[in-house]
């Protein structure tokens, strides 16, 4: 189980990486990326090995990546975006959607709605993961009094 899960955490590692490659990000850039995609794929992959909700774990790990990518477009002086795409890539459910697919075309239209809102579920608390990192610090600021 232990090996699994550094096997998973390196592909996604790597992955990340390819992926900031293909979007053009900058090589000083890469490792951070990479980092990045890896510890929200590990945070899911906790999850999916102990057996429990694979949409709460793509919540947490989505919501680690958007606020490090968030923490490190500070630290680095860098658009969010430069870290934000990459390093979702991995918690994307590209598999969903082709189990739909797939169900759809062998006409098994109730295994292919059970993948289809799986996947939708899954897409929906990615979104609203970065939404809520996006949003939630700015709850806690201090507001500015009128002059």
């Amino acid at each position: 189980m232990i090996l699994s899960f550094f096997v998973h955490v390196i592909s996604a590692f790597f992955a990340t990486i390819f992926f900031s490659i293909l979007f053009n990000v900058q090589k000083k850039h890469l490792i951070a990326c990479g980092i990045i995609g890896a510890i929200g794929w590990g945070i899911y992959i906790v999850g999916v090995l102990n057996n429990y909700s694979d949409v709460l774990f793509t919540f947490l790990g989505a919501y680690f990546v958007a606020q490090g990518s968030y923490f490190l477009a500070k630290y680095k002086r860098a658009p969010v975006t430069v870290f934000l795409i990459p390093g979702i890539i991995p918690l994307v459910p590209g598999i969903g959607l082709y189990r739909t697919m797939y169900a759809l075309l062998f006409s098994d239209h109730t295994k292919a709605l059970e993948y289809a809102l799986t996947t939708f579920q899954l897409s929906g608390v990615i979104a609203g993961a970065i939404i809520m990192a996006a949003l939630l610090p700015l709850l806690f600021r201090p507001r500015r009094q009128k002059i």
